[in-house]
């Protein structure tokens, strides 16, 4: 794979990332958000990005109806997979690996056992600001935070491994926004890293997309494209591939699948139903 892309957070893959942050402040806003994130807006307003990016729900209500749309949806991502963690410390898990972290903050939010530490790998453009904006906000994480610069396209086991990572522990791994950007060999070669380097009580969380083509051409995908400035179709790959579902169940993974819509129906929150959403999947996997 090639490794001479990179990208800060208004440029390529980076604005996407942006994008997810603002949809979070806006939530956070709500008199009851599913997700509160009181650091989103900092990120948008430190970006300063090249694009207008809501961050409020009057200013969302006032902009783009599929801005909203796409809000709803990522509130409830980010509700489905703050549970997910949460399960995985109440088996005892204390190793956490965030892939393609972008603008995450869950070790900063949410509460975690006393000797977890969380890895979050990114960009080093990516994660330099983060956390320049965090320490500039006096955020501090809730846990052993490890920022982990490389490349996904690079030896990022090895890497991680480096920075103190212990195979023989078992994981909390998150792919947030992460496998419709991979090309097939690059998701069945991250699968197969994370299931080497995972000890038995592993869990894995992961969104995945059953037609990246037919969400491409969502009016809804393709205006919130115009609003973050980006060409979904050139940072998402739509070729064929077989599930992850598939490609862990093979490797003795215990998975369990939600839809958009059922995750919305869980906590009681509509979603209006468009290809993009009617495509979303979200993967819940554990390693006995």
């Amino acid at each position: 794979m090639s490794t001479d892309q990179q990208w800060d957070i208004v440029t390529g893959v980076g604005i996407t990332a942006l994008g997810v942050a603002a949809a979070r402040a806006v939530e956070t806003s709500r008199p009851a958000p599913l997700a509160a994130d009181p650091y989103a807006a900092g990120f948008v307003a430190a970006a300063q990005a090249p694009v207008s990016l809501p961050t409020t729900v009057d200013a969302s209500a006032a902009g783009s109806g599929s801005w909203a749309h796409l809000v709803d949806y990522l509130a409830l991502r980010t509700r489905a997979f703050d549970d997910y963690f949460l399960r995985a410390v109440d088996d005892g898990v204390t190793q956490v690996v965030i892939l393609a972290s972008g603008l995450d903050t869950r070790a900063f939010r949410l509460g975690w056992r006393a000797g977890t530490a969380v890895y979050e790998i990114d960009q080093p453009r990516v994660l330099d600001f983060k956390l320049r904006v965090l320490r500039e906000a006096g955020a501090e994480p809730r846990c052993a935070l490890r920022p982990t610069a490389v490349d996904l396209r690079d030896d990022w086991a090895a890497v991680l491994e480096s920075a103190g990572f212990d195979p023989s522990r078992p994981t909390a791994w998150l792919a947030e926004g992460l496998l419709p950007f991979l090309p097939p060999e690059a998701e069945e070669h991250l699968l197969h890293e994370i299931h080497r380097l995972s000890a038995p009580g592993s869990h894995l969380a992961a969104e995945y997309f059953t037609d990246v083509r037919r969400a491409l051409e969502d009016p809804v995908m393709q205006q919130n494209a115009a609003i973050m400035g980006v060409q979904m179709a050139d940072l998402m790959s739509s070729a064929q591939r077989p599930s992850p579902t598939e490609r862990l169940t093979e490797r003795g993974w215990q998975t369990r699948v939600m839809t958009a819509t059922e995750e919305a129906a869980a906590h009681e929150r509509a979603l209006t139903s468009t290809a993009m959403f009617d495509t979303i999947r979200h993967l819940f996997a554990r390693l006995s």
